[in-house]
């Protein structure tokens, strides 16, 4: 009890020094609200750029604004690391490394084991350590916890051990990390209350389960559930494109039932760190079971085939004014995952620009997140999406419907647009030169 009573006034008191291994997208966006919260936080990350910009007060997210980000710097509260020694000095390590897939579809679990071996040496009695990273069912209490006990750590007693599932959402003003209701899932209950208390000093809600396991499977049904519905408007829009119909009018007529219905929509394919990828781990955990997860094979293949879809729609709506797909100019209109953040991970885009350039057209991007990225192994610039521009462009392609593109004068000077994001709804009526899904 003497190190559960000790750790818990530390948090309650807000004085409780926070490690945040990884500050990514979650991992910063975290770190800053336990900082505001005036907990001593420490972030450790290998991107040295990272630490350098973090250090010297300056965000490299869309979501952590400067003037938020250089007072926490300034008044010591929030500082970075490269070298894990940094960790034994704390009193709460909190994990929020990648977990991508490998080429094989599984669960790459190489981030949270180099992490936690890197930690290991400097963990400590009177400990509490959260698993943020999304991973399959069991990774908490079959990957981390026999690893710690190895060190002769008795959890639940003398050091503790939840998993507490990020939920951040990129460009999403109306819910932060201070507002989105934090799910917490302890090894024992003495790990969830630390953590619950945690948790607690930085958002408005947390809701305990009785195990990382629930936990864990929680967040992936929460992105398997978008998965699915992204992935059955997508077959909408195929089908609607049959019968020609118009998906967009379809799903808004649907969404004025005020119950049983939710919204989803259509687009050029899956991105970001979670929808792509999460459902995944979860299918793999009950492969091993014996059980096929039919739902989620399916909804992965659907969304996967969007880009070829979408490279089609091009091919064929150049042939419709009498131009080849080879050798034609084709604008890009947003390579990052969604709208107004600076992500490209998975991006549909970057698939889609490949194919094609595979099949020799002249590609170009406009994206004010992402000013150069590398396409079929070449390093291109963003151009700026001026009238002229626009106009010169055999087809404008628009995949990222970001805020700051003019929807109106794309409509008035492109020759032709094939709209991913329904993005040019309102001039669609009297331009026969703007294609959708």
């Amino acid at each position: 009890m003497a190190w559960t009573d000790s750790l818990r006034e530390k948090i309650d008191a807000r004085t409780a020094r926070v490690g945040v291994i990884g500050l990514g997208y979650v991992g910063l966006s975290l770190a800053v609200e336990l900082a505001k919260a005036g907990m001593p936080v420490r972030g450790i990350d290998l991107d040295l750029e990272r630490v350098s910009l973090l250090n010297r007060g300056e965000s490299y997210l869309v979501d952590v604004p400067a003037e938020v980000l250089a007072p926490l710097v300034g008044d010591g509260r929030l500082s970075a690391s490269t070298s894990f020694e940094a960790a034994a000095d704390t009193d709460v390590l909190i994990i929020c490394v990648p977990t991508p897939l490998r080429k094989t579809k599984e669960p790459d679990m190489s981030y949270i084991l180099s992490a936690l071996e890197s930690l290991l040496p400097h963990t400590r009695a009177g400990q509490l350590m959260v698993l943020e990273s999304t991973t399959y069912p069991g990774t908490t209490e079959e990957v981390i916890q026999p690893r710690l006990e190895a060190q002769g750590l008795v959890i639940g007693r003398d050091f503790f051990l939840a998993f507490s599932p990020e939920r951040v959402d990129p460009g999403n003003k109306r819910f932060t990390t201070a507002t989105i209701p934090k799910v917490v899932g302890g090894v024992t209950e003495a790990c969830t209350d630390l953590a619950a208390a945690l948790y607690g000093q930085v958002t408005n809600s947390v809701f305990r389960v009785s195990s990382p396991r629930v936990a864990e499977t929680a967040k992936l049904l929460e992105n398997t559930f978008r998965s699915v519905n992204i992935a059955l408007a997508n077959e909408l829009a195929f089908a609607c494109r049959k019968i020609g119909v118009d998906p967009w009018e379809v799903i808004d007529a649907a969404a004025t039932k005020p119950f049983g219905f939710m919204p989803f929509y259509p687009g050029p394919g899956i991105g970001g760190h979670c929808i792509p990828v999460d459902p995944l781990y979860l299918s793999w955990k009950v492969r091993l079971t014996g059980y096929e997860a039919q739902f989620i094979a399916l909804a992965d293949q659907v969304n996967r085939a969007m880009p070829e879809h979408v490279v089609t729609l091009v091919a064929e709506a150049l042939n419709e004014q009498g131009r080849a797909l080879r050798g034609a100019s084709v604008l890009v209109m947003g390579v990052t995952y969604k709208a107004d953040v600076n992500d490209i991970r998975e991006s549909p885009s970057l698939e889609i620009m490949e194919m094609l350039e595979k099949k020799g057209v002249q590609v170009s991007y406009a994206d004010p997140f992402i000013p150069q990225l590398t396409s079929g192994g070449v390093k291109i610039t963003a151009v700026e999406p001026t009238p002229e521009a626009i106009a010169g462009a055999d087809c404008v392609l628009i995949l990222t419907n970001h805020s700051s593109f003019d929807p109106a004068m794309i409509a008035d000077r492109a020759k032709l647009v094939v709209d991913t994001r329904n993005a040019l709804k309102a001039y669609r009526q009297r331009r026969s030169s703007i294609v959708t899904l």
